[in-house]
């Protein structure tokens, strides 16, 4: 299937689910109010003022349709109104380079340590890949896709599975040595009075993880590593606290955007994640009202 027939695809199903009344894209008011103090304020020039700036809101629908569809930004649908797919593109951009997606993805963890539904007890980290039909930076040829270039997202979850940070990679990246600058990744998270969590009691990981080099430095952070031994029985009864992480993965890739990488530029992709991580603790937060 090419590509236009996947973005036909894609276009079909999500006006289909326009009609069925299922808009998962359309920001609702309490997202809203956390997004819109993050953005920056663009000023509007008075002498040459040029075209009206499209409403933030609904160029925001625009990124989220992309995201949940994975339709091509030259393909947006004219007529749902959210503008250009290249306006929705630079304001990608712009908004990810001022942080604002970061930002709101440590502001809906602080809210969820505040409702307590954030359990720092342990965590668990895994990898997926991607395929990366452009190539780009953070790419490389995969050893488990017959050589193909791809990426990989490494995430860490806390107890319940809530996405704490993602990290990009080329495909051929091993596991492992993207364990310390995951968890060096996870941000400090506040919510509650005293000092931000920043540092786990434990991780949980599979048998790729198993060095004892990363062991000793995971401790130095005075982590505690539960990594499943190379060479032992299936059946290490780890599999109680890493299914989270996974059940993580398949959220995140439940967003067409985030299964194939079709971005040139690592950092649109990443801005893609770290959007997927909020949207994924954003629905995890409404169940607490």
């Amino acid at each position: 299937m090419t590509g236009c027939q996947l973005a036909l695809l894609a276009a079909r199903e999500g006006a289909a689910e326009t009609r069925g009344g299922s808009k998962p894209w359309l920001v609702e008011d309490g997202l809203w109010e956390r997004i819109e103090p993050l953005l920056p304020v663009v000023e509007r020039r008075f002498r040459y003022p040029g075209r009206r700036r499209i409403d933030e809101r609904r160029v925001l629908c625009g990124i989220l349709f992309v995201l949940y569809t994975g339709i091509p930004w030259r393909h947006l649908p004219q007529e749902l109104g959210f503008g250009s797919g290249m306006t929705c593109w630079r304001r990608l951009r712009d908004w990810n380079e001022a942080g604002v997606w970061q930002r709101l993805h440590e502001l809906l963890l602080a809210e969820l340590r505040a409702a307590g539904m954030l359990d720092f007890s342990r965590t668990a980290v895994d990898s997926s890949h991607v395929r990366a039909m452009k190539g780009g930076p953070g790419t490389g040829r995969s050893p488990v896709d017959r050589g193909k270039t791809g990426s990989k997202h490494h995430v860490i979850v806390e107890a319940h599975g809530l996405p704490l940070a993602v990290t990009l990679t080329g495909g051929n990246r091993n596991d492992v040595t993207e364990l310390i600058p995951l968890i060096q990744a996870v941000p400090p998270i506040r919510g509650r009075s005293g000092q931000p969590l920043r540092r786990p009691k434990r991780v949980y990981a599979h048998r790729v993880y198993d060095h004892d080099v990363y062991r000793d430095r995971v401790r130095r952070l005075e982590i505690t590593p539960v990594i499943a031994r190379r060479g032992t029985e299936h059946g290490s009864g780890l599999g109680v606290y890493r299914w989270v992480v996974e059940g993580a993965i398949a959220l995140l890739h439940w967003f067409r955007r985030l299964r194939i990488r079709w971005e040139i530029r690592d950092d649109i992709h990443q801005a893609f994640v770290t959007l997927g991580c909020a949207v994924i603790c954003w629905r995890r937060l409404k169940t607490s009202f």
